[in-house]
């Protein structure tokens, strides 16, 4: 716990002297985090950034759960683009799929999903396609 202010000591100089100790004594390296960049640093600002970032650390979203899934899909086929193997492929759609078969057994609230499921063997045809070219 932090020692109270001093009367008569001037209030920036107390606090700029508890991080030069801090500091000193190393309480700052051992931070998680400690030297990399910060993640959205390099972000156009939003004011409303802590409540997303809260948001996303407590598992809520922003979007409507068919929109998520929806977007879900098109991060997955972007993630098939960029895949390595046939393993990785299958892997990232049956994840997908198996998303979207849950959905279309109980749709979630909110607009209409839109959604079908992946044919496995039909974009693993189109992902050798565009590693031969």
């Amino acid at each position: 716990m932090t020692d109270r202010k001093p009367p008569g000591v001037n209030f920036e100089s107390w606090v700029d002297r508890q991080i030069r100790e801090a500091a000193e004594r190393g309480e700052f390296e051992q931070l998680p985090g400690y030297g990399k960049p910060l993640a959205s640093i390099d972000a156009p600002y939003d004011e409303q950034w802590w409540i997303k970032d809260k948001m996303h650390r407590e598992g809520f979203a922003a979007l409507p759960p068919a929109l998520a899934l929806r977007k879900e899909a098109e991060d997955a086929l972007e993630a098939v683009h960029a895949a390595r193997s046939e393993r990785q492929v299958r892997s990232i759609l049956t994840g997908i799929n198996e998303k979207i078969r849950a959905a279309l057994r109980r749709p979630p609230p909110g607009p209409p999903l839109h959604l079908a499921e992946f044919d496995v063997d039909e974009v693993l045809r189109t992902w050798r396609e565009s590693r031969t070219d």
